[in-house]
């Protein structure tokens, strides 16, 4: 006669346990993550600032969140505010810091909630109101130059350099009324090209532009996602928000992204919903304006426009015709300005053609 015992409680505990030794054996434990002043011990949710120095009485730091998890895996930077003016990557991640659990993330997450607190404080458009430089012109930085200078090595030296995966989280400015879009920047490494583009996917907006364009000189890398792509780092710039607004649709697509970023990296449980057929820009070209005054649009964010077509008017400030604006090529306007208010060799709309156009 056979007899069936059901175990013990002292059993039942024992094989939990040699079970989550097993498990645990594949998930080495990290250290404490240390940035700037800011320390983080496995396990914890830590924020705080990175000091930029003050230089002729003038200085600012960066409000930075840590969630670090209890075990090994990619360091991920998302970083928000490169633009002041940019909210809905800013507010984004102010919300993702609530929804990321540290006792159940791989690795370690950094959120820089508001990388030019200047310009966001100001509320300007571009650029950094005591520098008049555009931040996201100026890396890799210099730690005796000009505020947004010195703001970009500290991000250069902290946020990169500490990182294995960085994103750029942009959208249209103040003035930009702008479809959403995600750079996938070519480099002359091709392993990390692969795993640049699986980031572009992955993060789930349709279009992507195939970028080739970026400077290739390290102590001239002007942008915060190709200065790390040229210390090897995978990186990627998205762009999802549009005239400076505060949308929940583009508040979610950024969390969603960042989500998905997660997943594909297998920081977090679940997978990721990637573009599912995903648009390729492989040409891009900025139109600028020839003369100070007013911009009037004739075309729409995300209208085809065809090679030579007239996308808008500039008049001087008195009024007067000075100039009619034109496609350079037939492709999709990615974004157009959407304020009146120009100046001489600033933007005035982008075109962007699909691959195999």
């Amino acid at each position: 006669m056979s007899v069936h015992r059901t175990p013990g409680l002292f059993t039942i505990i024992f094989l939990a346990a040699l079970a989550a030794s097993i498990f645990a054996a594949g998930r080495e434990e990290q250290d404490s993550f240390v940035m700037g002043s800011i320390k983080a011990l496995p396990g914890e949710v830590v924020s705080g600032y990175l000091e930029v120095p003050e230089k002729d009485g003038v200085g600012t730091r960066i409000p930075v969140t840590i969630i670090h998890g209890k075990t090994k895996g990619t360091v991920l930077a998302l970083v928000a505010g490169v633009h002041g003016y940019e909210y809905p990557p800013i507010l984004a991640l102010y919300r993702l810091k609530g929804m990321v659990d540290p006792s159940t993330l791989e690795g370690t997450l950094v959120l820089v909630h508001i990388a030019n607190l200047p310009s966001f404080q100001r509320r300007t458009i571009y650029y950094n109101p005591f520098d008049w430089k555009n931040l996201n012109r100026v890396f890799p930085g210099d730690a005796n130059g000009t505020l947004s200078q010195r703001i970009a090595r500290v991000l250069n030296d902290e946020i990169i350099r500490k990182s294995d995966c960085v994103i750029d989280m942009h959208c249209g400015d103040g003035n930009e009324a702008l479809i959403p879009y995600t750079y996938w920047m070519i480099s002359r490494d091709k392993a990390l090209n692969e795993a640049t583009k699986k980031l572009a996917i992955a993060f789930g907006i349709p279009t992507i532009i195939i970028d080739q364009e970026r400077t290739r000189d390290p102590a001239d890398s002007k942008y915060f996602g190709n200065t790390a792509i040229l210390q090897g780092k995978a990186a990627i710039t998205t762009e999802a928000g549009f005239l400076g607004g505060t949308d929940e649709k583009s508040i979610a697509m950024n969390i969603k992204g960042a989500l998905n970023v997660m997943r594909h990296l297998k920081m977090i449980a679940g997978e990721p919903e990637p573009a599912a057929e995903p648009v390729w820009i492989d040409k891009y070209e900025v139109v600028n304006s020839s003369w100070d005054g007013l911009f009037y649009p004739l075309a729409e964010m995300g209208q085809y426009v065809a090679k030579g077509q007239k996308v808008g008017t500039v008049k001087d400030l008195l009024g007067n015709l000075k100039e009619e604006v034109r496609a350079p090529f037939a492709g999709i306007v990615l974004y157009i300005i959407g304020t009146p208010p120009t100046i001489k060799g600033e933007p005035l709309f982008e075109v962007g053609r699909v691959q195999g156009d």
